[in-house]
């Protein structure tokens, strides 16, 4: 026993914890920089989540004022976040004697590290996206819309269709794809992480006639920085300009973005094949169904009073099937799911809802009753002994 506290004892230094935390201050500093040239989703899981992050020099000053080349190397959220979780069980177990007068900051600190654990089990295991229903349309697949895809798709089958899907990650511009799946070759003209969407009375004459083929062709598409943290807007919009090839001959350029809904026909050999480019799809054995949706309003103003969706859920896995009101604080908890009331189509047509799946969605709860009832035991146990001098 004596030599594990021997070797516990380093790990378990009040210098160490100071350290700890003023790299903690650190980091976050230099996270709430980076969020003016990058979006939030990034820079968490850059700087928060990940064990080294490569800090750019450049996000202390505006480039308006100096460029500054380089960058350092830190530890990210990750090791700090396990070096502290590490140096309070260490404390804990060299330093700290179970005392009746110690309840409260042994409590306290029970609770701190609780709320590590928490965001471990949040970091690695939630997961979160959108289902955008229309009213009378039914969903079963909820959208990453921290991320996109290429879908390809066959329906010459009568009975499934034939979905190729390819993450965002092959999409650069320039690449070449192709595959024993489907039978062309795609060529990556341009690929926008974010654009916008300009009509052709709009569009400058550098970006008309891009595409020549396909639904979209009169319109164009312009290239934006990616959304950050700072500038109110936290989702990209991708679009792409897309050549398909059938060997050497050249089908068409295709615009192709999330601000298309409807997918685009490619034709190959008397066959057509639809292809589009959308927020990440992932597909779930249960449906909702949107029947109504409500956005009412303060009398007099146009001020949201509160937002409803009247759905029906269907999950034949779990024999579910009955009708459901989400409403604003009001969410619906389905298969270790919670879906909330998040927004609306333009014009009332129909509802988002936030789906959320996270196995620690309890911890942050629990965590920050201890720590409060630790400190209120702490200084009450304290307080009472001061009160009976002072009468």
């Amino acid at each position: 026993m004596m030599k594990i506290r021997k070797l516990l004892k380093p790990l378990a230094s009040l210098q160490l914890t100071v350290v700890i935390f003023a790299l903690s201050i650190f980091l976050i500093f230099a996270g709430t920089l980076a969020q003016v040239h990058a979006g939030i989703w990034t820079v968490v899981d850059q700087y928060f989540r990940s064990l080294v992050v490569t800090i750019e020099l450049q996000i202390f000053v505006p480039k308006d004022v100096a460029t500054i080349p380089g960058a350092i190397w830190f530890p990210g959220g990750l090791t700090l976040g396990v070096a502290m979780f590490v140096n309070l069980i260490a404390a804990h177990a060299v330093r700290f004697k179970f005392r009746k007068k110690r309840i409260g900051i042994i409590l306290t600190h029970l609770g701190v590290i609780l709320l590590l654990v928490g965001e471990f089990v949040t970091g690695f295991a939630a997961e979160e996206g959108n289902m955008t229903i229309r009213e009378g349309e039914t969903v079963n697949f909820v959208e990453d819309i921290r991320s996109t895809e290429f879908v390809i798709v066959d329906p010459s089958d009568p009975v499934d269709d034939l979905v190729v899907v390819i993450p965002e990650r092959f999409l650069e511009t320039g690449k070449s794809i192709s595959n024993s799946l489907f039978p062309f070759r795609i060529e990556m003209t341009e690929w926008m992480a974010n654009s916008q969407m300009l009509g052709p009375k709009d569009a400058p004459e550098s970006r008309k006639g891009i595409a020549d083929s396909g639904i979209a062709s009169e319109l164009a598409a312009m290239p934006l920085p990616r959304a950050n943290g700072v500038d109110g807007s936290t989702v990209d919009a991708p679009s792409a300009y897309v050549t398909f090839f059938d060997g050497e001959t050249r089908l068409g350029s295709y615009l192709l973005s999330v601000y298309i809904n409807q997918p685009q026909k490619v034709e190959v050999d008397g066959r057509t094949y639809l292809v589009s480019i959308r927020f990440a799809r992932t597909y779930k054995p249960y449906s909702l169904h949107l029947i109504d949706f409500k956005h009412d309003l303060f009398v007099g103003t146009q001020m949201a009073r509160n937002y409803s969706s009247d759905v029906r859920l269907v999950d034949t896995t779990r024999n579910v099937d009955r009708e459901v009101l989400i409403y604003m604080n009001h969410p619906l908890r389905h298969a270790g799911e919670t879906f909330y009331q998040a927004s609306f189509l333009q014009g009332d047509a129909g509802t988002v809802l936030q789906v959320v799946k996270n196995p620690g969605w309890l911890i942050p709860y629990l965590s920050s009753t201890m720590v409060t009832l630790g400190m209120l035991i702490h200084f009450g146990i304290r307080l009472v002994p001061a009160i009976g001098r002072r009468s």
